[in-house]
């Protein structure tokens, strides 16, 4: 039997590791934590050794002119080759680990930090080096060449450093440019969906109100609250919620559109289990808006009862929600009108911003009915 867990397990704060969703959102916000990337998950260790290794083969066969045999080159590449090594290692561990209080610290503070490190590190080990060389009689000591080829090896790093650093911050504010730009987008997509709804649901609920207020009182008041809670979804703006929480809604907005539309309308739900749908998530509205679009385009134009049938499936990773609405026989709708009406571009793209572009909503019109699907991936992690 599976083992299922609850959506706000999987969504807390405490478990984001374990989303079901491909959440670009969040992909991008981990990315954005922070402008130096975990320098040590960037390569491996052995990785690292390996490109140490020929940056030392490179670096020595350019300083070859001033070697005179095969073994002072191949004492030169091995102990630039080490003091590579013990520069840069300890000096990217180092700086992996304080990056939670790197994270509080401005951009500039905290390159000037790293900057330090580094260099102190290749100060050190340098120094090190030439001692070790010195004992063993591959460096001829004068304080003159000590000192200068401290320096000049000093100021390398330093320059390279310097390099990553605005690499680093280069990227880290394109994919800042990148976000705001996604934000917008969104925001945007959101505005044109609030701006759809308002408008002709939101005058139509008014005179409804009117007509019950004086008649039935108490369905009044329970209209109003389908629609309290119908428009704070709506100005919430775009989010993932549970798959629960979205059928919840579109059933707040089917109440309220049953009453103005009385008996022209018939919804059946083919739902999976409760906790399997749990565990579930989608964009809010979503499905909602859909099912709308389908009663502004056929239920009101139509005088016969009109059927509409949502099968909702999630297998091999995947939701599928059919949404099959059977058009009236005696109809006057244009089915050419009809197919230029069923277009859910907006909502397909606030579903690939949160699940990939593998998201989609199609729909096909026929003589007999409107058969629209919606698509997305979803990782099931009890499988």
């Amino acid at each position: 039997m599976k083992n299922w867990r609850s959506y706000q397990s999987k969504t807390s704060q405490e478990n984001k590791n374990s989303s079901i969703a491909n959440d670009e959102v969040a992909l991008l916000a981990e990315r954005l934590e922070f402008f130096i990337p975990k320098l040590m998950e960037i390569m491996k260790p052995w990785q690292w050794l390996l490109v140490i290794f020929f940056w030392s083969l490179f670096l020595a066969i350019v300083d070859r002119h001033s070697v005179v045999n095969e073994t002072q080159f191949a004492i030169k590449m091995t102990a630039r080759f080490i003091q590579t090594t013990l520069t840069l290692l300890p000096s990217f561990y180092l700086i992996d680990y304080l990056r939670p209080v790197f994270k509080r610290m401005r951009t500039l503070k905290v390159s000037l930090y790293v900057l330090f490190i580094i260099t102190i590190s290749a100060i050190i080990t340098l120094i090190l080096v030439l001692l070790l060389m010195i004992n063993t009689g591959a460096f001829t000591f004068t304080l003159t060449a000590f000192i200068s080829t401290v320096i000049f090896n000093t100021l390398i790093i330093a320059g390279f450093t310097i390099t990553g650093l605005l690499i680093f911050l280069r990227r880290y504010r394109e994919m800042t440019a990148l976000k705001q730009s996604f934000e917008k987008k969104l925001a945007a997509q959101n505005d044109v969906l609030k701006a759809r709804l308002a408008p002709h649901f939101f005058f139509n609920t008014i005179n409804t109100l009117m007509s019950l207020i004086e008649t039935n009182p108490s369905r009044a008041a329970d209209l109003l609250q389908h629609v309290s809670v119908l428009f704070r979804a709506s100005f919430n703006g775009a989010r993932e919620i549970s798959f629960a929480e979205e059928v919840a809604l579109c059933e707040h907005y089917l109440a309220i559109e049953a009453i103005r539309l009385a008996d022209k309308l018939v919804v059946s739900w083919q739902l999976p289990d409760e906790n399997i749908m749990y565990d579930m998530v989608i964009t809010a509205l979503s499905l909602q808006s859909v099912i709308e679009k389908m009663l502004l385009n056929v239920v009101e134009r139509s005088t016969e009862t009109v059927y509409i049938d949502i099968h909702v499936t999630w297998l091999q990773h995947r939701v599928a929600i059919t949404i099959n609405v059977q058009l009236p026989k005696n109809s006057l709708m244009i089915h050419h009108d009809l197919r230029q009406h069923m277009d859910f571009h907006i909502q397909a793209q606030r579903l690939q911003a949160y699940f990939g572009q593998s998201a989609d909503i199609q729909s096909r019109v026929t003589s007999k009915q409107i058969m629209t699907t919606i698509d997305y991936p979803l990782q099931d992690v009890s499988l």
